[in-house]
């Protein structure tokens, strides 16, 4: 089995990488080539790396607009996808400014009491099972990609493990709580709770305390669904930790991916920056 997130029947048909913004899809789809799979890209416009489109043949891809569901499952059908992924975030402020829902969105988000990451996506997989394609977990093919418990940087771990255990507590609270799935804690103290916005401008309202010994901690849920909603550490947040100020990332082992694993602990380690798992 090339990835223990995959389904013990995964047959290797087809998989349908919805694509959001970075270079999360864009590993997805070399980690399942090099597995020698085929992959079929659902790429949203405005969003979706122009690169990651490139790199794939017209018949191979579709485009949608943001909030095209309809359009979205017809296109799933049409590159005979056996299974389906989603990689990548799509702009947050795009729920309230540049959405295109159809019918079926409509439908869908008229439905809904609670509109968060869960219910939203949860439903739109829902669509997808009903197509007969299975929405596969988050982290396939990205085993090792993923954080591992204790200290993933060179040395001995600076932070003390009271303050990170006091930032675990809330950070999961929060998480459960459905705020966001991360914060930034000091000495006992919350500084800042991540919430809609995302993480990077969390990490720079606590930067704007302008003092030491912060701690950003980044988990999932309890009852975390992996098919949707996978929290990512990249290069783009170790930079902003760096101009925040930040020196500690506590990330949940197994949950949280780490994008091009080496390269980032290798940069976190010449900024100064300590990455633990948890």
């Amino acid at each position: 089995m090339p990835s223990q997130f995959l389904p013990p029947d995964f047959d290797g048909q087809p998989l349908g990488l919805i694509a959001g913004k970075g270079d999360y899809p864009i590993i997805v789809a070399e980690r399942f080539r090099s597995m020698g799979l085929p992959v079929r890209l659902i790429a949203f416009e405005g969003e979706t790396e122009s690169s990651l489109i490139d790199s794939f043949a017209a018949d191979e891809r579709a485009t949608v607009k943001v909030g095209q569901l309809g359009k979205l499952l017809k296109a799933l059908s049409k590159l005979e996808c056996r299974y389906a992924m989603m990689a990548g975030q799509v702009t947050p402020r795009r729920l309230f400014h540049g959405l295109h829902p159809d019918l079926k969105a409509l439908a869908i988000l008229n439905s809904l009491k609670v509109r968060n990451a869960e219910t939203i996506f949860g439903a739109i997989a829902a669509e997808i099972q009903k197509i007969g394609i299975e929405m596969l977990d988050a982290r396939a093919g990205l085993d090792d990609q993923l954080a591992t418990s204790g200290l993933m940087t060179p040395g001995k771990l600076k932070a003390p493990l009271e303050y990170l255990e006091h930032g675990i507590c809330i950070a999961e609270g929060a998480a459960d709580l459905d705020i966001g799935q991360g914060c930034v804690v000091r000495k006992g103290t919350v500084l800042a709770v991540e919430a809609y916005e995302g993480t990077d401008p969390m990490l720079q309202r606590a930067g704007g305390f302008k003092t030491e010994g912060l701690i950003f901690v980044k988990t999932v849920k309890r009852k975390q669904d992996y098919r949707f909603d996978v929290p990512v550490f990249g290069s783009r947040t170790l930079e902003v930790m760096h101009a925040s100020g930040i020196l500690t990332a506590a990330l949940k082992a197994g949950s949280v991916i780490l994008l091009n694993k080496e390269q980032l602990c290798a940069e976190a380690t010449r900024l100064g920056i300590e990455l633990y798992g948890f």
